[in-house]
């Protein structure tokens, strides 16, 4: 079965586009803005599996590419307004990975700064759109005339936290320090002049 055999409709060079279910909405709605920036996001973490797949432990591997197919879920669900299509074991799911992962990690003593292996920054990179995914879902949700099932906005602020803790899997997996925040480092170099 085709689903899309024609690509270029020409329907949206107006500022509009079509939801789901039909409803013409502007591209600048806070629904398309939530729906595009979860499709950022599945962007991101393609990129991250594409070009990292050798620097990445295989249970991050498989944690993130079963979270691709469920940001394609969660989108159906923001594009088609009141139909159901998140499913509700994908929250269950992101909360193991993120408690196995998170298992065999050192406690931390300071906040981890962005970057570090290039698949360590990339991995960040998504977490911080992943927070923003959650804040478009959070603005969408003040609408008046919108409702949105609370499963949606748990599961990206779940998923964040599971891609923190992959971020550290993937530099401890390489045998890389975490750079972590020195807090002390301006009153430390005023001390020694």
């Amino acid at each position: 079965m085709s689903r899309l055999n024609r690509i270029t409709t020409k329907a949206g060079d107006g500022g509009t586009t079509r939801l789901g279910d039909g409803t013409e909405v502007q591209k600048d709605h806070p629904r398309v803005e939530a729906m595009g920036t979860v499709d950022e996001l599945n962007s991101a973490l393609g990129i991250l599996l594409a070009g990292s797949e050798p620097e990445l432990p295989a249970t991050v591997y498989a944690a993130l590419a079963a979270v691709q197919h469920d940001l394609f879920d969660l989108g159906s669900e923001l594009a088609v307004p009141g139909s159901p299509l998140f499913p509700d074991a994908a929250l269950a799911d992101v909360e193991a990975a993120a408690e196995a992962l998170n298992a065999d990690l050192p406690p931390l003593a300071e906040f981890v700064l962005p970057g570090g292996s290039p698949a360590t920054a990339a991995c960040h990179l998504a977490r911080t759109i992943c927070r923003r995914a959650e804040r478009r879902l959070i603005t969408l949700g003040h609408l008046s005339d919108t409702e949105l099932r609370p499963e949606l906005g748990r599961y990206l602020n779940r998923l964040s936290d599971l891609l923190f803790i992959c971020c550290r899997c993937i530099q401890r997996g390489q045998h890389l320090p975490e750079l972590q925040w020195d807090r002390d480092r301006r009153s430390t170099d005023e001390d020694a002049r």
